[in-house]
């Protein structure tokens, strides 16, 4: 059984840094595309970055300079650096998984999907 298990949220300071991180488990070879996705309060869920089996990387023009996304050299954790954090970027965030390497924003690409992990930011 796939699952996706996302850690490290939490509370931070406006202009703090925190990183979550993403442990896929179940299958025997590695998704090709992981990515996170967030909703903020009374907001839809949103794209925020993705990267792919070969390393290439795509994310919101919100994150870029300020998000990192990486995986770790087993292809099975994908975590997200997120530096200078402001308050907008308060939300749960997702990390899903996807048999394709598309880097795709789409929700529907992504086949699997975790429980999520709550970011706030305070001002």
């Amino acid at each position: 059984q796939v699952q996706l298990v996302e850690s490290g949220g939490g509370l931070v300071q406006a202009g703090g840094s925190l990183m979550v991180s993403c442990a896929a488990s179940g299958r025997a070879s590695p998704f090709l595309t992981m990515a996170w996705f967030r909703q903020g309060p009374g907001k839809e869920r949103e794209f925020v970055a993705a990267i792919n089996y070969g390393g290439s990387t795509k994310s919101v023009d919100s994150a870029t300079g300020r998000f990192t996304i990486s995986r770790d050299s087993a292809q099975s954790t994908v975590h997200l650096q997120m530096n200078n954090l402001r308050p907008e970027d308060t939300a749960n965030y997702y990390c899903a998984a996807a048999f394709n390497s598309q880097l795709s924003s789409f929700e529907s690409e992504y086949r699997f999907w975790g429980q999520g992990t709550q970011v706030t930011v305070s001002s």
